[in-house]
């Protein structure tokens, strides 16, 4: 019974943990500064045209979801860090601005990102349609057919975690290769708001470190049925 509490707590904390700690991280520092130059989307056009990327576009994300679309060459920002004028809203821009400069270097890990991330939508689309089956006729008709079943959504769920794996370095780059020394070297931000800065690029490159954390439990659970 404790051994299950234990597990139960570990579990918890794999899955919510770092989820929390990325929203904290940046809502600890989204607070509006009058002391601070412009908005997350005027710091993004203006560096943007400062690297030579006048082709890229600034938006909103509409989802809420801050990310730079390579398809499109646009920088997408929340509402709230598109307008804001906060640490974190700079950050985030400065980030999602990383990737488009490595998107016109053609940074390796990138480009294997891109690639690998179609791989990751047939794989979502396949799971969910491996779920269904599951769900429906697998059980019924053959315990086999169960069996297979779950083996190829821990398959396609491997395919996802790689994906988020790869995504590691291409975050980390974005935000200390890229953005930090955009934001100090620029003087965008005062250097006493440079460890609020360093952890606010820590968490969007955790960001998918959550991600993957969550796969991982759930090809967990998946393995469990398999014994």
């Amino acid at each position: 019974m404790v051994l299950i509490i234990i597990l139960g707590f570990v579990f918890v904390a794999v899955f919510f943990g770092p989820q929390l700690w990325v929203r904290h991280a940046l809502k600890t520092h989204a607070h509006e500064r009058d002391d601070l130059g412009g908005t997350g989307r005027e710091l993004a056009r203006h560096l943007l045209d400062q690297f030579n990327l006048r082709n890229v576009q600034v938006q909103v994300a509409r989802d809420g979801n801050d990310h730079y679309d390579p398809g499109e060459r646009v920088v997408r920002l929340s509402e709230e860090y598109y307008h804001g004028r906060s640490v974190t809203a700079l950050a985030v821009a400065a980030h999602e601005v990383g990737h488009a400069i490595q998107h016109r270097d053609e940074y390796a890990p990138l480009m294997i990102r891109q690639r690998l991330t179609h791989s990751a939508v047939i794989a979502e689309k396949g799971a969910a349609i491996v779920s269904v089956l599951l769900s429906v006729v697998g059980f019924m008709i053959s315990p086999k057919l169960f069996v297979l079943g779950v083996v190829a959504l821990i398959l396609f769920g491997l395919v996802e975690v790689i994906v988020h794996l790869v995504t590691l370095p291409v975050e980390f780059d974005a935000s200390f290769n890229k953005a930090l020394p955009v934001l100090f070297g620029g003087g965008f931000l005062p250097e006493t708001d440079k460890d609020a800065a360093q952890s606010i690029l820590r968490a969007c490159a955790f960001t998918y470190v959550a991600g993957a954390a969550t796969r991982i439990l759930s090809l967990g659970r998946l393995l469990a049925i398999l014994r």
